[in-house]
């Protein structure tokens, strides 16, 4: 059995008209000859609102006594039994009479959905869980009915039923919302312009994030990797130099230009978890994004420009802030830095190449620690100093063995100064072993000459062989040394 889909109405406030939208696309739904039922529907008194429930099937309501007072609530075993295609059961964050199945009415509503039954609801945007204590904060009134935020967006859709305060407070007034009693108290506590405002604006930006979310899947769906300009979005790359704060101040000013541009901070870190960047640097810019209205991220990957194109591509970004190279001329002439590579890679993505107090004076690493420790590399040093010439002894005693034996030995030798000392103290062994294997053991003996070009690419592989392990010993050790 399919699952039964949900459409639910937001609005900002009471009295905007969820209830009668609601119940104006359930006439249309019933006028096209689908079965749809009333399961539960709050006229609050409204006239407009109780006239939409004509000619439109009601399932009765369930009275249910509860400390000596009487309330009712929707049957939900009774809208099971009627099966209807559509049920219209009204405030989704309702909390139920203690005794009822359920504690809260979505919950109801989910029961329904799940057995194959459309619904229609609605829902006030303060009663959504993840803004409960912001409306708490703009109105001063703590809201005890809450509905996770999950709930509302898994909807199929999710209309805003919307008014501007203005309208809204002269509804009020022609007493189309409350009762005469209550509409000065209202116009004058929580239906004040800047509190409808806010809230006006809360559920605004809380929707135009679902819409988000639709946007994302769709394109995701359809394999859409080019950007749609449907809203601002300003990515700033940082790589946890000092020139950071720079960048994170500019970024916030060009989102600043746009309202309700976002604004996003990315790191690249090295794939292999390793650091590459000071993590208390990136720590502050981090604070400072996010004290801008920004948000912070972290990819991982060894191309950065890749990294970089790949993230805002996802995020859907229309700018993207980066830093002038801090290389020096010579380093840029070699390569082309990340700043140009991403340019020319960004399509439709706009580059911001923002300069800095740092920009062309080169690349200051993180200081990390020495691969290894100064006991060891002495060690190594000694053993260079005294391990070659040991080794020159031993083999002299051996004259049957050929250059290629020779220089297989002493290559193991610098391989174990290399695994002791790391690339230094390596680099001496090797440099050394190859002048004793040429003085002692290549044709002409003690001389410098190699008479045969064999014996001299011999040499030289072995001098490569040798700084190649070195170097690798030395990189492993210091990995390590990082993690």
């Amino acid at each position: 059995m399919p699952r039964g889909e949900l459409r639910i109405y937001l609005g900002a406030a009471p009295g905007v008209g969820k209830t009668y939208a609601m119940l104006e696309e359930a006439q249309r739904r019933a006028a096209r000859g689908t079965d749809v039922v009333i399961g539960f529907v709050e006229t609050h008194g409204r006239q407009h609102t109780a006239a939409m429930l004509a000619d439109l099937e009601q399932v009765p309501r369930r009275t249910m006594e509860y400390r000596g007072v009487e309330f009712t609530e929707m049957d939900l075993d009774a809208v099971l039994a009627r099966r209807p295609e559509i049920a219209v059961v009204d405030e989704l964050a309702h909390s139920n009479v203690p005794g009822s199945r359920h504690d809260k009415r979505w919950q109801d509503i989910q029961e329904l959905l799940d057995a194959g039954i459309d619904v229609l609801s609605t829902v006030n945007v303060q009663h959504l869980e993840s803004v409960n204590d912001v409306v708490a904060q703009i109105t001063g009134t703590t809201q005890r009915e809450t509905v996770p935020d999950e709930i509302v967006r898994a909807a199929e859709q999710v209309e805003l039923v919307d008014m501007t305060p203005e309208a809204l407070r002269r509804r009020m007034a022609h007493g189309n919302i409350y009762r005469p009693d209550k509409i000065d108290a209202a116009l004058g506590n929580y239906f004040r312009v800047g509190n409808l405002t806010a809230l006006r604006e809360l559920a605004l930006i809380w929707l135009a994030d679902k819409v988000d979310e639709q946007l994302d899947r769709y394109r995701s769906q359809q394999g859409i990797a080019a950007t749609w300009e449907a809203r601002e979005r300003v990515v700033v790359a940082l790589t946890g130099g000092p020139e950071g704060e720079t960048l994170i101040r500019r970024a916030a000013r060009v989102a600043a230009r746009s309202k309700g541009a976002d604004l996003l901070a990315v790191h690249v870190a090295r794939s292999d978890g390793l650091a590459g960047a000071d993590p208390a640097q990136l720590a502050r810019q981090r604070v400072l994004v996010e004290s801008l209205g920004g948000t912070y991220h972290q990819v991982l990957g060894t191309d950065v420009p890749a990294a970089l194109l790949d993230f805002a591509q996802g995020v859907n970004a229309t700018q993207l802030v980066l830093g002038a190279s801090r290389r020096g001329r010579l380093a840029q002439i070699f390569a082309r830095g990340v700043g140009v590579t991403t340019t020319a890679l960004s399509g439709s993505i706009d580059v911001h190449l923002v300069t800095h107090k740092q920009a062309g004076k080169g690349r200051r690493a993180m200081a990390v620690p020495a691969a290894l420790s100064r006991r060891r590399r002495l060690l190594g040093f000694g053993l260079a100093a005294l391990g070659m010439p040991l080794l020159t002894l031993l083999l002299r005693t051996l004259p049957d063995l050929t250059l290629t034996n020779d220089i297989l030995l002493f290559l193991a030798g610098v391989v174990g100064v290399a695994l002791v000392g790391g690339v230094w103290p390596a680099l001496v062994a090797a440099l050394g072993g190859s002048l004793l294997l040429n003085w002692f053991f290549t044709p002409p003996y003690r001389t410098l000459t190699i008479a045969e070009a064999d014996n001299l690419l011999a040499l030289a592989v072995f001098v490569a062989v040798a700084l190649a392990v070195s170097w690798v010993v030395d990189v492993a050790a210091r990995r390590t040394r990082e993690a």
